[in-house]
């Protein structure tokens, strides 16, 4: 599919992005094996969640939906589901992916977890290591560290394991077999990212200790909590960035989840100078993550140093940020997020390949990019890359950029966020 854009004369209007991706994710996984029934809304109906929802479907768990949109009933089996009678396939998503695999562990069956050639090429080795110390059968392709992985599990001992990345997705499929574990699973971290399941799990019973970077998980059975789901800001993002650095521009998006482990992206962006032209409004607390409506307006911004402890709390985000960074006054410069590389696509060579295409002035370094503001960028084909955020952001490039942008895989973008181009055609009116 083929998207053109052209950037219109003012972007304004209000949006609701869809459900977070990670806590629609974990709000299924969790209440599935979780004793009791539990009741779910504003889920993100993306292709990822629904693959995580057809995994735990094949698995025996009834996901019903319920009348208002996004609302689901999640029936919990407890720690005891059904063997799969087909291999599991997790589409595009490793979280689907990674998650299921700390769940399966325990699983006293085999099961079979796959997805499409993207996510069969992504590292899975990062789990697949712990999961076998903690006494699981696994064998994946190229020596364990690829899809499909073939898993037997059964009965888990506790592990104390140094995390080689800060991955919320390694760390919370170790936690998820550390729930059936002989004792206490202690996680050392490099550094913190996002922190929904510990939250998840802290509400749903299970006795957490943090200690710094250090996590100790003690095993536990779930029970079932109902959860209502924020808007996603990794897809808030998007607007956040076109409605900064569009000349004449006023954005609201409402009821944005803020956990603190999620939120960089809005204190990179401060850092480049959004100050008043980025705020927060209707703060509040729904459902144990703090929400707030964000209204994003033109502004000037200016290059920053970008790396350390905040790469792992905006990692998805860091495509997007580049589209700003073009527009920005001197340089920006991108570090520590080799994590990058191994996403849907190589995002460090593909942001500054279709970047470049546009007019931008990139460099792309191994752990990062360092991003030239040049103030402006000029219409051009470009392509997603198979991923769904490449999409999106040369949508948000094409918003700014000089003539005609023509996208192509622009129906990637459903993976995370299905009606994306409805909302961008509601933002720029007849000006598209």
């Amino acid at each position: 599919m083929e998207q053109i854009i052209r950037s219109p004369e003012r972007l304004a209007g209000s949006l609701a992005v869809p459900g977070d991706k990670s806590v629609s994710h974990r709000s299924l996984i969790l209440n599935a094996v979780a004793n009791g029934t539990a009741t779910v809304t504003g889920i993100s109906d993306g292709a990822d969640v629904q693959s995580t929802a057809a995994c735990l479907r094949a698995m025996g768990v009834s996901i019903d939906p319920l009348e208002e949109p996004g609302s689901f009933r999640v029936d919990g089996l407890g720690a005891n589901l059904n063997e799969p009678s087909d291999l599991l396939d997790a589409g595009n998503s490793g979280t689907s992916m990674r998650l299921l695999s700390g769940l399966l562990a325990s699983q006293d069956f085999l099961s079979v977890l796959s997805g499409d050639g993207s996510l069969r090429s992504r590292p899975m080795g990062r789990i697949v290591q712990p999961l076998q110390q903690m006494g699981a059968s696994i064998m994946g392709r190229n020596g364990n560290t690829l899809a499909p992985l073939a898993i037997r599990g059964g009965s888990l001992r506790s592990i104390e394991y140094e995390m080689p990345v800060a991955s919320a997705q390694v760390k919370s499929c170790l936690m998820l077999a550390g729930l059936a574990a002989q004792g206490p699973t202690v996680l050392h971290q490099p550094a913190l990212s996002r922190d929904h399941t510990e939250r998840m799990m802290s509400a749903m019973g299970v006795r957490i200790e943090n200690d710094g970077l250090t996590l100790t998980l003690h095993p536990a059975e779930l029970q079932a909590v109902d959860v209502a789901v924020p808007g996603d800001i990794s897809s808030a993002a998007f607007w956040m960035v076109a409605g900064l650095i569009h000349p004449n521009a006023r954005v609201t998006i409402t009821g944005v989840g803020l956990n603190p482990s999620r939120a960089g992206i809005i204190d990179a962006l401060q850092m480049m100078g959004a100050g008043h032209s980025l705020r927060l409004e209707n703060e509040r607390v729904e459902g144990g993550e703090p929400v707030a409506d964000v209204v994003a307006s033109s502004a000037s911004l200016k290059g920053i140093d970008l790396g350390g402890e905040i790469i792992p709390i905006m990692i998805d985000e860091l495509p997007v940020l580049a589209v700003a960074a073009c527009f920005a006054e001197g340089d920006t410069v991108i570090r520590d997020a080799a994590e990058l590389r191994v996403k849907e696509s190589d995002r460090i060579a593909a942001t500054v390949s279709e970047l470049t295409r546009l007019g931008g002035s990139l460099e792309p370094r191994e752990d990062g990019m360092v991003i030239h503001g040049v103030g402006r960028l000029t219409g051009a084909e470009v392509e997603s890359h198979d991923d769904h955020r490449l999409a999106m952001s040369m949508a948000v490039a094409g918003l700014v950029a000089s003539g005609e942008t023509t996208i192509h895989g622009a129906e990637d973008a459903s993976v995370s966020y299905p009606v994306f181009w409805d909302h961008l055609a509601g933002l720029v009116g007849d000006g598209n």
